[in-house]
């Protein structure tokens, strides 16, 4: 059972202590890749789409008035909370947007087969690296009715709710999808959303919005080019 006020670190330092040190699962090695994850995934990938989200605002601008009109009539003035989520659908449906248009990590994380498989005809030995390309389901366009478009109507019904489409898989799917996921989307959906409350992105003097590049920078995921935007207060 995990004590109160526990850690993630801790409880893995108490589970190795009390198992003793044969336990497969609890080692070095293992506590050391499980920090590097959390570093990692929690900080480069939630901070690259936030800054595609600005960058669309910015490109984007009736989109970006629509999102601030639904803020103020739902959540005025007041903090956003998690709970403002299911009363904010245009809102949930440009960040769903950003995360399937932006593709941050179109690779993915390399998996590891476990045992003898065979998939769609495909016979995949045990110990072999598999590595999805979510760019193939995120940009598929028997799925997506412009798959190459900034476009929230995608995670719209017809009536305006919010829905969730299953080709919608950024953070993968299955039991090995990413682990920070829960984390990840409320971070995204607080900072994205208190950003858009308190001010108005757009391209700075002399620059306008066809000026501003969408081409990405590839590296460890694919972030946007550095350039300028302004941010202007909106009360």
């Amino acid at each position: 059972e995990k004590p109160n006020g526990c850690s993630t670190v801790t409880l893995f330092f108490v589970l190795y202590k009390d198992s003793g040190s044969n336990n497969p699962h609890y080692h070095e090695d293992n506590l050391f890749y499980t920090v590097d994850n959390l570093f990692a995934a929690g900080t480069d990938t939630t901070a690259v789409t936030l800054r595609w989200s600005l960058l669309y605002m910015a490109k984007f601008p009736h989109i970006q008035d629509r999102v601030q009109e639904e803020l103020s009539r739902v959540v005025g003035r007041r903090q956003v909370r998690i709970e403002d989520r299911k009363n904010l659908p245009y809102t949930d449906a440009v960040i769903h947007e950003t995360q399937r248009l932006a593709n941050i990590a179109p690779m993915a994380l390399p998996h590891t087969t476990t045992k003898d498989v065979t998939f769609q005809g495909y016979f995949i030995k045990e110990g072999i690296t598999v590595v999805p390309l979510l760019t193939s389901v995120l940009y598929d366009e028997s799925e997506w009715e412009s798959p190459y478009s900034f476009n929230p109507s995608h995670f719209l019904d017809k009536e305006g709710k919010f829905t969730r489409r299953a080709a919608f898989m950024p953070f993968l799917a299955g039991r090995r999808a990413c682990v920070g996921e829960g984390l990840a989307r409320m971070e995204l959906f607080l900072f994205f959303t208190s950003l858009l409350q308190n001010f108005s992105f757009s391209p700075p003097p002399g620059v306008s919005v066809d000026d501003l590049d969408l081409e990405p920078v590839v590296g460890l995921t694919l972030a946007p080019k550095p350039q300028q935007l302004s941010a202007v207060y909106r009360h």
